[in-house]
């Protein structure tokens, strides 16, 4: 397995793919590109089948996949709201690669999908998914929702192309296709290992509860107390500084696997408080809650969030040998960045800080995908990693 990553920021699109291929080609040395991957700046978004045309000439990939971002991620750099264009390729031998690109539709019985390929052309398994969506046309949930259920486990990583306002506006690349609608992805399976860290950037506060009633998003009663009782008693337990970063945005974890004995990062799927009601002492989240679910409230800032990936990174590397990962990829939302820590290429120095200097490339998203607990979700403020090995 051989993976390279190359950047280049120069304003001129035919220039800065030139430079890119030329440094596929002399790391690679003539092996095949199984998978290449494309991500590009809003502002070479008009020449892109241009761009595209070049790179299957110049490396014939099996597969290309790409799409635009407000901000690229590769050699080290995070460039934010310039203009950049990134490749990834990798030769991976023997693993299976289909690519795919999926609509929806909407019909009596809700929302259709089409264009999964036919699992019966693989030899083996599904190892993972890699995904990328245009935001505007793509019903995130359900879309992770029917790959749980036919293939529960396997893991999806990837993100929503961004940089765009409105529909039309984004646009995904796959092989000599520009497409603006739905997503585009490939299907892995065979001798490869992919291993996945998402970092939500949050840190638990005050104590945990059992949900005791709730209907859809909202949540009215935690441990048979209404339930913004129990938000304001944490309130009062927390510091200061707490108590500013809780009125700032305050988050709530939702535990994934309440068969666990121990819960810890990586076990909360974090979600966003929407709002409180004092006449029926309810609060509303961001997403769809259960009776019987334990959560723990959550915030986030620029400390945490670093602390989060950092200590993520160094449990995963503690999982395998720097030696077996050839490279990676990194959807980081496109609300972190310098945005957030105050200083660039922070999750991509935080890669290379805990993993190694391995090839990376990525883009700032409008929404990550990965899994948290088994099961892959979409997500904000988010950066979700996926690490090649052999």
């Amino acid at each position: 397995m051989l993976v390279h990553s190359s950047i280049s920021t120069d304003t001129d699109g035919d220039q800065a793919i030139q430079d890119v291929c030329r440094e596929v080609e002399k790391t690679l040395k003539g092996k095949t590109v199984d998978l290449a991957l494309l991500f590009v700046s809003q502002h070479h978004r008009e020449n892109l089948h241009k761009i595209t045309s070049q790179i299957l000439e110049e490396l014939q990939p099996h597969v290309l996949l790409g799409c635009t971002g407000e901000g690229i991620i590769g050699g080290g750099q995070e460039v934010e709201r310039q203009p950049a264009v990134c490749l990834w390729a990798a030769n991976l031998p023997n693993v299976e690669i289909t690519p795919f690109h999926l609509t929806f539709s909407q019909t009596s019985q809700g929302i259709s999908l089409m264009g999964w390929p036919n699992e019966k052309n693989a030899s083996s398994p599904y190892q993972a998914f890699l995904v990328l969506a245009e935001p505007f046309t793509t019903p995130g949930t359900e879309l992770l929702e029917f790959l749980y259920e036919k293939y529960p486990g396997v893991p999806a990583v990837g993100g929503m192309a961004s940089g765009g306002t409105d529909y039309g506006q984004n646009s995904l690349i796959l092989n000599d296709q520009i497409i603006d609608e739905g997503v585009v992805g490939v299907t892995m399976a065979g001798p490869i290992s992919l291993l996945t860290v998402v970092s939500q950037g949050c840190r638990p506060i005050g104590e945990r509860f059992v949900i005791t009633r709730a209907e859809r998003n909202i949540i009215y009663e935690m441990g048979g107390k209404p339930a913004l009782e129990c938000l304001q008693q944490v309130y009062t337990t927390l510091s200061a500084s707490e108590q500013r970063l809780a009125r700032q945005g305050l988050h709530i974890g939702c535990v994934i696997d309440e068969n666990k004995n121990k819960f810890e990062r990586g076990d909360f799927l974090v979600r966003n408080l929407a709002g409180a009601d004092q006449e029926t002492g309810s609060i509303a989240v961001t997403d769809i809650v259960k009776e019987g679910q334990t959560i723990q409230f959550h915030i986030r800032d620029r400390e945490t969030a670093s602390e989060d990936l950092h200590w993520l990174l160094t449990t995963r590397k503690g999982q395998v040998s720097n030696k077996s990962i050839a490279g990676g990829l990194l959807f980081s939302c496109n609300g972190r960045g310098q945005k957030l820590f105050g200083n660039p290429h922070h999750d991509i120095t935080a890669i290379r800080k805990q993993i190694g200097d391995i090839p990376v490339a990525g883009f700032f998203a409008q929404g990550e995908i990965g899994p948290v607990g088994g099961k892959n979700f979409l997500h904000g403020f988010t950066a979700s990693v996926v690490l090649f090995g052999e």
